[in-house]
């Protein structure tokens, strides 16, 4: 029964038990119902009745053998034993009757009940197989001349009898079991209820998105389900306990991150004023009217440079922490086919070593979002394959119109390269912050592991996806924006 139901289970245990309780309720029926005829049958072999001599008044058609004692049934055999031998047999051939006071009689082969010879004298009654004729309950005595009397009853009655006994019992289990099982099934059924509802509300639970955002864990069991007298209570109130407990985390993990939601956003904000005056100033000092040694203007540049990186990387956090507020972006028209051609131009102008090629429709796609951010989308998806891709890499962006009546249709971006390809382990990770990939993807750029948490949170905004699929060979990101138009 591994990996049945509880209810299945338990009706299953229930029907058992009944059969089994059946079976030895008919069996001991039996073996006494068994016994109480034999002992009936052994009442009539009493030792008076053996011993009795020929009867007075028989027909005066010849003898053939012992004469067999009036008021035994059909089938009584009666044998005389001497020197160990059966002598003479007979059998009863009919019952007695009224009219009749005596019953016919004919004689029967000693060979065919020459078991009768071997019963001790003055026993008790004891059954003997006489082969082709069945089982008999038979008694030897002896009479004051020495000679030995066997009678033997048949035993066909008998076991005709428990035999009917044994069927009718099967059949009322039968149907007593099946009776039994459906209505344990629906007691059953009824009775786990309780369970179902308990096992409902952690299937609703499980369906909550935990992992991320402010969650409203608003799910309980309901307080019917709850009592402490019931297993099932006991079960439905330690889950709502582990429920609550669950919420003041989450509860305390949303009011950390909103925390640090503010304070990176503060940072950046009050970052971007000393870091524009640092580029400033090292760009005037390299640029002044007097002259400066070629290590510091060397300096210069570097400080110049990588004030300008952090800027960047001070953006995107911000950006970042924008998009985490909920802070609106901006909606407008977007002509998608316009914002492709140049990204893929600028892209081809940043990295001429790749080979940039455009699949576009005949069509203008457009779409209602911020185009600032989209082309930011499309610009760190194209940067992306260029910096973590090898000279030569062929980079192909393709724009189209995809969908169904169910789903509705959709602007679908792709950006495919035939690089080297994403590991199989970080896949699952690209669009988390600051994740890097490794030894694998060519690090000749610096990166600041933003780029692509940048993409999904943009697309998320617009109420898009955006997805990724990767292998040696090809990697293709793939971006989806609800309800396009399409204008010729």
């Amino acid at each position: 029964m591994a990996g049945r139901s509880l209810r299945t289970r338990l009706v299953f245990a229930l029907v058992a038990l009944l059969a089994l309780v059946s079976v030895a309720i008919g069996g001991l029926t039996t073996v006494a119902l068994r016994q109480f005829l034999i002992d009936r049958l052994d009442a009539q072999l009493d030792p008076a009745i053996v011993l009795r001599g020929d009867r007075p008044g028989r027909p005066a058609w010849p003898r053939t053998g012992p004469a067999v004692p009036p008021g035994l049934p059909d089938g009584t055999v009666v044998a005389d034993i001497s020197g160990g031998q059966v002598t003479a047999a007979s059998t009863l051939t009919r019952g007695p009757s009224s009219d009749e006071p005596f019953p016919d009689e004919e004689a029967v082969p000693v060979d065919e009940v020459s078991a009768l010879a071997d019963l001790p004298v003055g026993a008790r009654p004891r059954t003997v197989d006489l082969g082709a004729r069945g089982d008999y309950r038979a008694v030897a005595q002896q009479f004051r001349d020495g000679r030995v009397r066997v009678i033997a009853l048949p035993l066909a009655g008998v076991q005709e009898t428990v035999w009917w006994m044994v069927a009718a019992q099967a059949g009322v289990a039968a149907v007593g079991l099946v009776l039994a099982g459906g209505a344990g099934a629906l007691i059953v059924r009824a009775t786990l209820r309780p369970l179902n509802r308990v096992a409902a509300t952690a299937t609703r639970v499980t369906e909550l998105p935990l992992d991320r955002g402010e969650v409203a864990l608003a799910v309980r069991v309901p307080a019917a389900d709850t009592d402490p007298r019931t297993e099932v209570g006991r079960v439905g109130a330690a889950l709502n306990r582990m429920l609550g407990h669950v919420a003041d985390a989450l509860a305390a993990r949303q009011a950390s991150e909103t925390r640090v939601r503010q304070f990176v956003a503060d940072a950046s904000h009050e970052l971007r004023t000393p870091l524009a005056a640092i580029r400033g100033y090292a760009e005037v000092a390299r640029r002044g009217r007097d002259e400066v040694p070629a290590d510091v203007a060397h300096a210069l540049r570097r400080v110049e440079s990588e004030s300008t990186r952090m800027t960047s990387l001070v953006d995107d956090l911000l950006l970042l922490a924008r998009l985490d507020t909920g802070r609106p972006l901006a909606v407008q028209p977007v002509d998608l086919t316009a914002l492709v051609v140049d990204a893929v131009s600028d892209a081809h102008v940043a990295g001429p070593e790749q080979r940039w090629q455009l699949d576009l429709p005949e069509v203008v796609i457009r779409v209602t979002g911020d185009a600032a951010r989209l082309h930011q989308v499309l610009a760190n998806l194209l940067a992306n394959a260029r910096v973590h891709t090898p000279p030569g890499t062929v980079v192909t962006t393709t724009l189209a119109v995809e969908g169904n009546a169910v789903e509705g249709n959709a602007a679908v971006l792709t950006v495919a390269d035939d690089g080297p390809g994403v590991p199989a382990e970080l896949q699952p990770e690209m669009f988390e912050r600051f994740a890097r990939g490794d030894s694998s993807r060519s690090r000749a750029h610096g990166s600041t592991g933003l780029g692509l948490a940048i993409v999904a949170a943009v697309v998320e905004a617009h109420h898009g996806t955006v997805a990724v699929d990767s292998r040696p060979g090809r990697t293709v990101f793939t971006v989806r924006l609800p309800n396009p138009t399409a204008d010729a």
